[in-house]
């Protein structure tokens, strides 16, 4: 198996939104036989963008993942967005592979989603390779945005290529290694290959450059080293493999060039991908922990090893249900066997294995470490779970996902498809974990909650596509929470006797602020027995249904204590509704006298602006209520702005940010903690609900 696994390649293709990616996996597809046709984006016919979404925006949503073969190689390819909306997609493939393609525009070069992409790359410790593409474009050029990866992202990329021709005349790559030109023949077959001799005024440019790689190469191979100082030739091999070393260890960055729409250069990068970017035997065993001892614990990527994989994105398909994309790492899996979800610590059975080719499924009876593939049966299985052989339990490190940051409300438009509306968000919400959704009883609405602004316009757009729902969207809304500043003891009394049965419920209760993101205790400290014991957990229940709506706003209630201390209660009349009752009146009371406040969500967010732009951009954080937190200088002049700053004013930054600075500059932002929204703000938001 392992000299099988030397022959796997588990590779992304990532970039910001709008390099071409999609059209580089599509002719990748092509070249290796997977397809017939040539899919273009811009007609709409992409085979990897297969959501009517997808094909009509022109844009990647969801990562789609496709195995192919190349020279006897088998590619396990998955396809990621480039909207920051979507980086959870890009994240969460970048965790389950071996290496990247990054592709970059020849026109534009770096761009900011092409940034974060490179970033969290070097998070996961994912070597990668560079393909310049759009080289047929006017004002394209390799050596441009090779300086760029350079000195904007520190990215030490090394050019192994030569292009010849401009935009139009883009025609013929020279591959400065074997001094050979390939030239680019039957255009309408798809481009097959000729190789030349180097034009003679190319020569010197390719001795130089052919240097510049064997002297890096040098830096990872003694012996290769040893060879070229003493002025001996070195073979093409020799330097690949001694490549092979650096950028495994991700101290440099092969980079191509070509135009994936106009057939160039694409099967050279199939060559580099197999050339230079590593197989599972070659990436560090995947560690994990023993649960309930949390020792640390290894997976080597062998089939003898104990079973081991990690599911890294789920996908309801319209013919088989839910489809869990699984990376393995060690062992192996059999249809029809059982696996264990270390998460939930179920048996979960699986039915089929399926091998993915964007929509399109191949069924398989195994598979093995080093693989990707889909599986179907599994019912309790979110992102990130670990599924492992039940003798041989390991927890793997789960996939971060970030807490989701806007709110929307929505409804059916026809009352009756209410049911069908919820069944397609939960099925959504198993796909996305970004994505969540709550039912608020006190206003009968339905909230969605997403990552932005686009992420719940994509779910509305796919509610009325798949599901043929008529879709009434709400304003976009911040996720405000409500808590008290002091400790007060409250009492909650119902009591309803008009002739027969009556109702009687009397609860004293003492509420304490509990320090942030500690939620909701509740403590039973009833003594002689004023309350019954079974009319205690309907005493909880009446409090936990009512913190949901807070007395400010509306809001959800949290970070408090309540303790249940005394009351008293009728032989006849006392029932289970009326302690509920008096629980919830006593909690309305008690925020009231506890001085309730409002609590906002506060982001973490970094800005990445050019210096031009620096004070600008202070200024403006500055105007939303933010706080700087410090800056730092990168390559490039690029400045890092640190900032904490309420998500009430973050709203359309994404927009005000690009006009701003030209669209030079970019930010992320992430969930920090809630904190008390000031009186002024507070009375502004409570006067618009």
């Amino acid at each position: 198996m392992s000299s099988q696994l030397e022959k796997y390649r588990n590779i992304g293709i990532a970039a910001h939104i709008d390099a071409g990616k999609t059209t580089v996996t599509e002719r990748i597809l092509f070249y290796t036989g997977i397809t017939h046709k040539i899919g273009e984006v811009h007609s709409g016919e992409a085979v990897m963008d297969w959501m009517e979404q997808e094909r009509e925006r022109g844009i990647t949503i969801t990562a789609a993942a496709t195995t192919c073969f190349w020279k006897d190689y088998r590619i396990n390819i998955i396809d990621t967005p480039g909207h920051v909306d979507f980086t959870i997609e890009v994240g969460r493939s970048l965790r389950v592979l071996d290496g990247v393609v990054a592709v970059f525009c020849g026109v534009a070069g770096v761009q900011p989603q092409s940034e974060t992409v490179w970033r969290q790359a070097n998070r996961y410790k994912v070597p990668r390779i560079v393909f310049v593409n759009k080289l047929d474009r006017i004002g394209g050029n390799f050596f441009n945005v090779v300086g760029q990866i350079n000195d904007k992202l520190r990215g030490n990329a090394l050019p192994m290529q030569i292009p010849i021709g401009e935009s139009e005349d883009f025609k013929a790559i020279i591959d400065v290694l074997s001094r050979r030109m390939a030239v680019f023949v039957e255009l309408e077959k798809g481009g097959e290959i000729e190789w030349q001799e180097v034009p003679e005024e190319y020569n010197a440019q390719v001795e130089k450059m052919r240097n510049a790689i064997i002297e890096r190469a040098c830096d990872f191979s003694d012996e290769l080293s040893e060879k070229y100082l003493n002025g001996q030739e070195v073979s093409i091999e020799a330097v690949k493999s001694a490549l092979r070393l650096g950028v495994l260890k991700m101290e440099v960055v092969p980079a191509f060039c070509g135009t994936a729409f106009k057939n160039k250069g694409v099967q050279l990068l199939l060559d580099a991908v197999i050339d230079y970017l590593p197989s599972p035997l070659e990436v560090p065993p995947i560690e994990g922990i023993l649960p309930g001892t949390n020792e640390k614990a290894i997976r080597k990527a062998d089939v003898n090893e104990p079973f081991s994989a990690l599911a890294f994105k789920i996908m309801t398909d319209p013919f088989v249900g839910a489809l869990t994309f699984i990376r393995v790492y060690s062992g192996e899996l059999k249809a029809g066997s059982y696996v264990l979800n270390a998460r939930t610590k179920t048996k979960e059975r699986v039915s089929r294995l399926i091998k993915m080719h964007a929509n399109k499924r191949e069924e398989i009876d195994s598979v093995h470490a080093g693989d990707i593939a889909a599986v179907v049966g599994l019912k309790d299985v979110l992102t990130g779970d670990t599924l492992c052989d039940e003798k041989n339990v390991i927890l793997l490190e789960s996939i971060e996902i970030p807490p989701s940051v806007i709110d929307m409300s929505v409804e059916p438009k026809n009352k009756s498809e209410y049911e069908k509306m919820t069944f397609a968000l939960r099925k959504m919400m198993q796909e996305d974990p970004s994505f969540r959704f709550t039912y608020n009883q006190e206003t009968n609405q339905t909230v969605i909650s997403g990552m932005g602004e686009l992420h719940l316009e994509i779910v509305i757009d796919r509610l009325r596509r798949e599901q043929k729902l008529e879709i009434i969207p709400g304003k976009l809304q911040v996720a405000y929470k409500e808590t008290i500043r002091k400790p007060v003891e409250a009492e909650g009394k119902y009591i309803k006797q008009s002739g027969g049965r009556g109702q009687y419920g009397h609860v004293w209760i003492k509420f304490e602020p509990l320090e942030r993101g500690k939620g909701f205790v509740f403590e039973n400290d009833i003594v002689g027995g004023t309350i019954p014991r079974e009319f205690v957990p309907a005493v909880l229940k009446g409090l936990e249904e009512t913190k949901n709506s807070g007395v400010i706003g509306g809001y959800p209630t949290v970070d408090f204590k309540a303790s249940l201390f005394d009351g008293s209660y009728h032989d006849v009349d006392s029932s289970e509704i009326a302690f509920k009752i008096a629980a919830a009146m006593a909690f309305k009371s008690g925020m009231v006298k506890g001085d309730a406040v409002l609590l906002e969500p506060i982001m973490k967010v970094e800005v990445e602006t050019p210096e031009a732009s620096m004070g600008d951009v202070m200024g403006d954080l500055n105007s939303r209520r933010g706080r700087i937190l410090g800056m730092e200088t990168r390559v490039g002049g690029i400045q890092i702005i640190n900032a904490e700053v309420p998500l009430e004013s973050m709203v359309g930054y994404a927009t005000e940010l690009r006009s701003m600075t030209k669209g030079r500059a970019n930010y992320s932002m992430e969930f920090q903690c809630y904190r008390e929204v000031p009186d002024y703000i507070q009375a502004a938001i409570v006067g618009k609900k």
